[in-house]
């Protein structure tokens, strides 16, 4: 069976037990692209024996200093999180998650967060789906590789049901490099526009950013919407002069 092109990314993480551990259930489940973000110890002892067989996999890890950088050649991302927010990321299950990131025609990523915090809402900005794993609401908390050891699991489930899911498309889709670049362009519009107050732009981006990670937009759609900006800004410079 083919290896999906699933990237499985550990943002931050603090334990390098769990960075082993974690290696050890990608290779469990047929998984092999591990990068690690800004790792407070890796290389170490303990992510070694605890990778077990699956030494091989910590020593391909790449280590990044960025989630950005992580995930830029990605066309989806999709962030783990148990906590509500106070602007609500599109939501998935862990099956539904599998699915796409196994429909998906490029690289995807699956992003961990820190263990004692998770994702922070800036590295949530680079994802288009949130998945949760249903818990006891009596103890919600769970470990980071027991965590990706679900999450590799359902991903295995899923490669193996040969899912062929509304992601295949005939364009690719956008990399999250190329919709980073896009939300900077287009805030830059919206201040220039003044529909934007730049002393506080951040809560209504934040909004424009999920409503355009929901809508999954490819390569052509995305150059569209960067013309239209590009068209304005101009529209603007016109009339200054």
């Amino acid at each position: 069976m083919p290896v999906s092109p699933i990237r499985i990314v550990l943002s931050r993480p603090t334990h390098p037990g769990n960075i082993g551990a974690t290696a050890r259930a990608m290779k469990n489940m047929g998984l092999a692209e591990l990068t690690l973000v800004a790792p407070l110890k890796f290389p170490h002892p303990e992510a070694t024996a605890l990778a077990a067989d699956a030494v091989d996999v910590l020593e391909r890890a790449r280590v990044c200093e960025t989630l950005a950088q992580a995930v830029g050649d990605c066309e989806l991302v999709i962030g783990t999180s148990a906590r509500n927010r106070r602007i609500g990321w599109p939501a998935l299950d862990p099956r539904e998650c599998a699915a796409r990131l196994c429909g998906a025609q490029g690289m995807s990523a699956l992003v961990f967060g820190q263990e004692r915090t998770g994702l922070i809402n800036d590295e949530l900005d680079l994802c288009q789906y949130v998945v949760t794993i249903p818990t006891s609401p009596a103890y919600p908390s769970i470990n980071l590789a027991g965590a990706a050891q679900i999450m590799t699991y359902e991903i295995f489930r899923a490669r193996q049901a040969d899912f062929d899911g509304d992601a295949r498309r005939e364009q690719p889709l956008a990399t999250a490099e190329e919709l980073q670049l896009f939300y900077e362009h287009l805030e830059r519009v919206l201040v220039q526009t003044e529909f934007l107050d730049p002393q506080n732009p951040r809560l209504l981006m934040r909004r424009l950013i999920r409503l355009y990670g929901r809508t999954g937009l490819d390569r052509n759609e995305l150059n569209i919407l960067r013309g239209i900006l590009t068209s304005i800004e101009k529209g603007g410079d016109r009339q200054k002069n």
